[in-house]
Parts: C-alpha cells; structure tokens; sequence
C-alpha cells in the first residue's frame, strides 16, 4: 500500500498530519524570520548556530510527531488471536479494543503516540503499532539510548548525560542512563558468539591470546560505610578483579635476541622504516572484553572458542602469552590444550631488575647493564645459566634475609617456566613474546574509564560497562547496537505471537 493510500484510507489521519505539518512549517518560518531580524543580525555567529539549533528542534520534532500520526492508529481488525508470554501456548482472543496514548521521548523531544490496544481479562493489551514502529519498552527512544550508551562508554556518566542535554536538549537522570547501559549490554555474549570471524585466508597464521586480570572499584557495602576508623590493613576501597582476554591473528613477525633488547632499553624515538625489521606488526581483527561476573575459566573458556573460531581447521599456529601465575597457566593449559604458552616478557624483565637491585642502586646504570646483560642470556636461549648464576650468588656472597628471598625468588620462578621461556625459539619462528595487547586492553578497557578519580561502581554496572566499552573499543559498537535491537524487539514484540481475528462470533 503506498502511502498516499494509507493516508487516505483513514479519514482522521489525514487531517491531522497535514496540521502537524503546518505547525512544523509556522515553526521554521519563525525561526527563518529570526534569522533576518534585527536582533539575529547583531549577533555574532556562534550565538546564531545555538538559537538556530534550539529552534529547529521543535520543527523536527512536529515533523516526527506527524510523520507517526500518518502511520495510524495500528488497527488490524476487531480482534487478535495471542499467544501469551510465558503461558501454556493456549490462544487467547483479545477483542477489548480501544486507543491509548503513549509517550516517547526522541532525539528531538518528546512525542504522543496514539495507538489501537487490544485487551483481553486478565491479560497484558497488545498494541500494533509498537511492533509496527518498533518502539523499545522504555521511555526514551532507540536513537536516544545509542546515543547515551555511546557516550557513556567514551566517558563518566555525568558528561554523557550533559553531551546528550547539549546536542538534543533533551535532559536524561543519571539513574536513567545506568539502567540504560545495563539493558543495553545484554545482547554482548550472543552477538559474539554469532558473530562471523573474518575469513582464515585472509589472516595470518598465528593466532594469539592472551589473559589477565585488572582490579576494578566497587561500591562499598552499607557497613563499611558506617564505619568512624579502619582498622590496620584495612584498604579505602575494595577492587574487584575482573578477568580480562584479548584474541587476534597476526604475521609471523622475526627478531633477533639482539633487536629485542636493544628495543627495551632504547632511549631514542624509533624512526619508521620500510626496510627497518623493528617496525611493529599491528594485530589483526584484535577483540579484547573483560568480565567480573564470570570465572576465569569461563573467560578463558571464550578465549579459546574464539581462537578456534578465528581457525576452524586449526592450519595456523595457536599461541598464548600470560605472566608466571601457577594458577592462570594450568587453567589455560586445561581449557586451551592445543595452544602454545608462552611467559610474558615483560614479566621477566620485572624479575630482573627486582634482583639486580639487590646487588645495585636502583636506575643506576649497572642495575640497567646488570639486567641488559641476562636478559640478552634469557632470550638466547640461556634461561638454566640465569638461574644457576642467581643460585650461586646466593652461596658465594653468603646473602641473607630479603637479599637472599628475593634472588632464589626470581631463580624459582625462572625455574618453573623454563619451559615457557624458549625465546630463542619464539622469534625465530615469528611468535610474539609479550602481552602488549592485554595490557593495553587493560589500560583502555579498563583504567580510562572504570578507575577515574571517585569512581566506585556495583558488579551489574562493572559488567555492562566493560561489555559495550569492549564492544565500542573494538569498533563494534555499532554493529552490535542493530543487533541488540533485534533482538530487543524479538524479545517485545517476538514474531507470530499475535495475528488478527478478522471477526469476533458471539454465541
């Protein structure tokens, strides 16, 4: 049916969109005589473009709202055949019909909406029209909460509520826009895991993962609120560890141990280079999400799916870098047995200079030639020489106490990941050797946007927050909110649920 027969097709629509046409029109006919009034003119021009703004807002928004009263009222009928949510699947006939109004706020105001409900005892009215114009169940539109989400994931809440009042003019409570952002993240695990990986051929052939874990703030609980004085030990604020993953694909990237330390201990900016071999590899189709809800075996659990859905036929070689913790690297040798892991290098090199300051002073240039030197041992291949060399320091200076903790320390931890530390190996064969992409997942994920100064926030908000800044981070963010709107809408509005009795028999 084109829309000129639709309009014409019910008599009341009409007249009343082409008023609310008119009222549009008489209102940007206003603000067109404003901008050549006399006052308008002296103005200077920035202060034009804001009047301008306000006033074509309530244009558009009669424009809207007469673009939704073209669309009718949603009757289908004298009657609808539903089938009750959550019910025994047994048909109800709903033939109470009669018009109620609703109101949505938009991107441009508020609007009425005028719509056919069918009613039956006892049950929910069933409206049309909202399925019609897939409305959402709240008060504030789609493109509002895209909006809002959008701007909460960027920054704190308080300025996405302010950047949403400054574009739109429309004022949203703060309590509104977290309720909000909670909703909107529900859908993150199921567009995931439906999501189609880019094809294998056209990646490279290692595939990397990578786990951690980063502390977030939280609310404190009532008591702790109340107490006058901590206890000692007792912290200001609690953090709760999230678990957080990266997953990507890169080519194979191949360094010397030479090129490695030299890149660690470089002062100087690096000068890009098309023939220089220590320009960075970028990662490819990097997805990186964190979740404080979940157990690190759940997280790590999806790590892996990921991985293997990045390498269906398992051709490209699977990789894992993750620190020392005993705990992390059981956990993901049990959930992603086929992978590679690797120790983090960035957590030897933490090692190394603990115990270097125990035979120098701290940033001095022999704690920094101290570590350079094993850390080139290390990367040789030479990790058993380090840690008899730790050892027998040990026994020939006869340390004791702190002095002698810390270096048996670092040989014990060096000991036990021997087998992870095969660096030689790894950069011959183009392996990465250090979680630069979780640590910077944890920095963007997390510390830009969850430990600002004063932010304290509940487990349900951590979680949503983390989902959509994770989704946004990795430029999905608006794939994922068409996708949440699907599925939003199948959840309101889910398809078959209703169809139109074309005539009610009484008996």
């Amino acid at each position: 049916m084109s829309a000129a027969t639709a309009l014409s097709s019910t008599s009341s629509v009409f007249p009343a969109f082409r008023l609310k046409v008119e009222q549009s029109r008489a209102e940007f006919a206003r603000m067109e005589s404003w901008m050549l009034s006399e006052e308008a003119l002296r103005l200077p021009l920035d202060a034009v473009e804001r009047e301008q703004e306000r006033r074509s807002r309530e244009a558009n928004r009669l424009l809207l709202q007469a673009h939704i009263q073209a669309r009718g009222n949603g009757d289908v009928g004298p009657a609808l055949a539903v089938v009750p949510k959550g019910g025994d699947g047994v048909v109800r006939l709903h033939s109470h019909r009669r018009e109620q109004v609703r109101h949505v706020q938009t991107v441009f105001g508020e609007v009425e909406i005028v719509r056919a409900g069918y009613g039956a005892e006892g049950a929910a009215s069933v409206h049309p029209l909202d399925a019609a114009l897939a409305l959402p169940q709240r008060f504030y539109s789609y493109e509002l909460q895209r909006r809002l989400a959008k701007a909460a994931v960027q920054g704190p809440f308080e300025e996405a509520v302010e950047r949403i009042e400054e574009a739109t003019g429309v004022t949203v409570p703060k309590r509104s826009a977290e309720e909000m952002l909670k909703e909107a993240a529900v859908d993150f695990d199921v567009f995931y895991a439906e999501r189609r990986s880019p094809p294998p051929q056209e990646t490279g052939p290692i595939v990397v993962g990578a786990i951690d874990g980063k502390g977030i703030p939280m609310v404190k609980p009532e008591k702790a609120l109340r107490v006058l004085r901590r206890g000692k030990g007792k912290k200001a604020n609690k953090k709760r560890m999230a678990t957080v993953a990266a997953v990507f694909t890169q080519p194979p990237r191949v360094r010397t141990p030479e090129e490695v330390v030299e890149s660690l201990f470089r002062t100087e900016p690096l000068i890009a280079d098309e023939d220089d071999r220590s320009v960075r590899i970028r990662p490819e189709h990097k997805r990186i999400w964190a979740s404080l809800e979940k157990t690190k075996d759940e997280v790590i659990a999806e790590a892996g799916a990921e991985m293997a859905r990045r390498d269906p036929g398992r051709a490209k070689k699977h990789v894992v870098v993750t620190d020392g913790e005993r705990a992390l690297q059981k956990r993901v040798a049990s959930l992603i047995p086929k992978a590679l892991l690797i120790l983090d290098l960035l957590h030897v090199m933490q090692y190394l200079w603990k115990a270097a300051y125990v035979f120098h002073t701290e940033n001095s240039p022999e704690a920094a030639a101290w570590v350079k030197e094993r850390a080139l041992r290390i990367l040789r291949g030479g990790v058993s020489q380090v840690v008899k060399g730790l050892r027998q320091s040990v026994t020939k200076r006869r340390l004791r106490g702190p002095r002698r903790e810390t270096l048996l320390g670092v040989a014990g931890y060096f000991y036990r990941n021997k087998s992870r530390m095969r660096y030689h190996e790894y950069l011959a064969a183009g392996l990465p050797i250090a979680s630069g992409a979780v640590e910077g997942a944890c920095r963007n994920l997390i510390n830009d946007r969850m430990e600002r100064s004063g932010m304290r926030w509940t487990v349900k908000g951590a979680e949503a927050m983390v989902r959509l800044r994770a989704a946004y981070l990795c430029g999905d963010f608006e794939e994922y909110w068409t996708f949440h709107l699907r599925k939003d809408q199948e959840r309101l509005h889910s398809p078959g649920r209703w169809k139109p009795v074309p005539a009610v028999v009484v008996k």
